[in-house]
């Protein structure tokens, strides 16, 4: 059984992450990594353009990184204040959920947040403050507060 050596284009569990050198079945890298395209077949020029691709990623890494701790910084600051309608018991009129919180962080000037990083949110549906985590990068998890608060009647 013949096997060959393939350069890994994504992530892929129990063989290895991106980048790397694995050798594997020939009809496994035929038949399976390579029309799906996570995996090319692996040649000099190939092997070179991937350690290209990984310095550029590392340098582009360490941007992101610092950017992730400064944004982290400004969350921590002051809490991020949601209005919504409440009734006179403090309960909500619906729920505040991550789509919402992203966009109150947005509308507060302390950077874009993809709502699917929003950690222990949970559905806020009372008014107060509440802790919650924001991954900001593989590396920085950021803690912020969110403040709920009454909307004005109408």
């Amino acid at each position: 059984m013949a096997n060959q050596k393939v350069i890994l284009t994504q992530e892929i569990p129990n063989l290895g992450s991106a980048g790397d050198v694995v050798e594997v079945r020939n009809g496994y890298a035929r038949n399976y990594l390579i029309p799906r395209g996570e995996a090319v077949r692996w040649t000099r020029g190939a092997q070179q353009e991937v350690e290209t691709l990984r310095a550029a990623s590392a340098a582009r890494t360490a941007r992101t990184l610092e950017a992730a701790q400064a944004q982290a910084a400004q969350l921590a600051e002051a809490p991020i204040s949601i209005q919504m309608q409440a009734g006179d018991n403090g309960r909500l009129f619906g729920s505040v959920t991550t789509a919402s919180i992203a966009e109150a962080i947005k509308e507060a000037g302390k950077g874009d947040v993809d709502r699917r990083s929003i950690i222990g949110a949970g559905d806020i549906r009372a008014l107060g403050t509440y802790p919650i985590q924001i991954r900001l990068h593989e590396d920085v998890l950021a803690e912020a507060r969110v403040s709920v608060i009454p909307a004005p009647k109408k």
